[in-house]
């Protein structure tokens, strides 16, 4: 068994750039929209000036109990977002200060499309918690067949108009409207098996029937029910960490137990975004652990 730690660094890329980060909050650009959000990871001071950062067009504040934006020019109810590589998506200021793009993630990404479309066999790859589908668009359209699965239907919907903005409503994608739980356990039952699974869990959460999802509680079970959905040679798993406040170790060790027994080699670490100015700071996003067998 291999096994390292790494640095997941995504750059800017398409119509994406970290612009800076700095005093708990970062300046970001989505095509031609500039938002500052709040982030407890930037810890340090910002390198633009304070100019440059009143110069947006909205601003996430936790004034309220929830938060809520704040708008300073006019910005569309949704707009379109070149992330390359053929994938376009919608993207909106929703609640919770997310706008429905994790960028940080391009570096599973990349590195997933790459074993799927060098795979010399048909690929079936389960996305769970899946929310606006960007991952399963990049691995349907390096050739895997995928099944979506997220338990909010505003987050399936917005997946699907995804893949249909970026022309890949053809493509074999099914998309599931269900507790992950309850789906992972009767795709055991069916006998269905996937050669690759992605896993993004919140922290807290629920399914479409009101069905409470807490990680500490359900994260070990889930681990253990993916092992038994796994095909007889399998070729890649993620698990994504966000708020959770996990270590990555904690995501390898539970990847090594759903592994089990099978050849292959282990990454895990932070997922990061690099500031696009000068500094070019890099800000602490998340923890992933990932494994392959090529």
């Amino acid at each position: 068994m291999k096994e390292k730690t790494s640095l997941f660094t995504t750059p800017a890329f398409g119509d994406y750039e970290l612009l800076d980060c700095g005093e708990e909050a970062k300046l970001e650009r989505f095509g031609d929209i500039i938002v500052s959000r709040p982030d407890p990871q930037a810890l340090w001071h910002k390198e633009l000036s304070s100019e440059e950062w009143k110069d947006v067009h909205a601003s996430f504040t936790n004034d309220s109990r929830n938060g809520m934006w704040k708008t300073f020019k006019s910005v569309p109810g949704q707009w379109e977002v070149d992330l390359g590589d053929g994938i376009r998506v919608a993207t909106r200021l929703s609640s919770f200060k997310h706008v429905g793009i994790f960028p940080e993630h391009r570096a599973n990404w990349q590195w997933m499309a790459d074993i799927i479309s060098k795979a010399d066999r048909e690929v079936k790859v389960l996305n769970l918690f899946g929310y606006t589908g960007i991952a399963s668009l990049v691995a349907a359209q390096a050739g895997a067949q995928v099944c979506h699965v997220d338990g909010s239907k505003v987050a399936v919907t917005w997946a699907r108009e995804n893949a249909k903005i970026s022309s890949l409503e053809d493509q074999p994608i099914r998309w599931i409207i269900d507790d992950v739980i309850s789906f992972v356990k009767r795709e055991i039952k069916r006998g269905n098996r996937y050669d690759g699974i992605i896993m993004d869990p919140p922290a807290f959460g629920h399914g479409p029937e009101k069905e409470v999802w807490k990680i500490e509680r359900d994260f070990l079970s889930l681990i253990d029910l993916c092992s038994q959905i796994l095909s007889p040679k399998p070729l890649f798993a993620i698990l994504n960490g966000y708020a959770a406040g996990y270590s990555s170790l904690v995501y390898l060790y539970n990847l090594q137990r759903m592994m089990q027994g099978r050849e292959g080699t282990f990454e895990h670490g932070e997922l990061t975004i690099q500031e696009s100015n000068e500094r070019g700071f890099h800000l602490p996003c998340g923890i992933v652990s990932r494994w392959t067998s090529v």
